[in-house]
């Protein structure tokens, strides 16, 4: 048994987020296509008295560091499932940006669960650690497969998708965070009095990331969420016009915002679009990743 477990685990970004009506439950009907994009948290679990979280990275102060944390909940669900304690430290190296709609606590609940079923040999299978991923959270079984996916149910129902070659993107990070529970009620208050459709992934999309052609992609993105994110954080629209003038294929809040995500026709078009997000004073960083990237993987064992 290793004394120490380290996994990576990447963001995401949705390049459709399709958005049905409330559902008595209060989680609503998706047709979520996600991408794991190479902006990663490194999580590592080593044995300890008790269990405790501690976090170092941007942002790290914005991490909760109690059970409230979605590696914690993973740690002790594991546990739980093989009548043991959950006695481990998790340290989570942050570079997912916190509350930016790219699934960084989802993340870390997945690298979380990945390593202590590592460091304690519990040898779960796939489908079960999936299971444990879809109770602890609707984008935490993506962050565990990565790759490219179409989840429906909440979310948390993966279907594997084919993508042929690289996407290049610029993710734009905010001032401040928004909450994903707040977007979704901004989205049921805007279509109040309305039908929402049902939420179905398009052909078109799924044709571009299939033949890997990142304008045909660009003319489908789509995210249900996005007038919500923009009307409770209204600065994003601001960031959305400097990038699509800086010269994007597409532009489009990430997930539940406030990140905002550019498609690029490649690298160089990246750096450039980075350059002028970051001059323009409208975001916070702006970064370059590509997709799509491995799931949560083990990089390092130790002792």
């Amino acid at each position: 048994m290793s004394a120490s477990v380290t996994v990576r685990v990447p963001a995401k970004v949705n390049v459709q987020l399709a958005v049905g009506g409330a559902r008595p439950d209060g989680f609503h009907d998706l047709a979520n296509v996600f991408l794991a994009v190479g902006l990663y948290d490194e999580v590592t679990v080593t044995p300890s008295d008790t269990l405790r979280i501690t976090c170092s990275g941007p942002d790290a102060d914005q991490v909760p560091l109690d059970e409230s944390n979605l590696a914690a909940r993973a740690a002790l669900s594991l546990a739980a499932r093989n009548g043991r304690s959950a006695d481990v430290h998790i340290h989570i190296a942050k570079d997912i940006p916190v509350a930016g709609g790219m699934a960084g606590g989802s993340a870390d609940g997945a690298g979380a669960l990945l390593a202590c079923d590592a460091l304690w040999g519990t040898q779960t299978p796939h489908d079960e650690l999936l299971a444990i991923c879809a109770e602890l959270g609707s984008d935490v079984p993506f962050s565990l497969v990565g790759g490219a996916a179409l989840g429906t149910g909440r979310g948390e129902l993966l279907t594997p998708l084919p993508v042929d070659g690289d996407f290049t993107w610029v993710f734009a990070t905010a001032e401040g965070g928004l909450s994903t529970p707040a977007v979704y009620r901004e989205f049921d208050r805007l279509w109040e009095g309305r039908e929402v459709p049902e939420p179905v992934a398009s052909p078109a999309l799924l044709d571009a990331l299939r033949v890997g052609d990142p304008a045909a992609l660009a003319g489908a993105l789509a995210n249900d969420l996005q007038p919500a994110a923009v009307s409770l954080f209204p600065s994003l629209a601001d960031t959305l016009a400097v990038g699509t003038e800086a010269g994007v294929l597409a532009a489009l809040v990430s997930g539940s915002g406030p990140t905002t995500a550019f498609l690029t026709k490649d690298a160089s078009a990246a750096d450039r679009v980075a350059s002028a997000l970051l001059a323009s004073g409208t975001c916070r960083a702006a970064r370059v990743a590509s997709s799509p990237a491995r799931g949560a993987t083990v990089v390092a064992t130790g002792g």
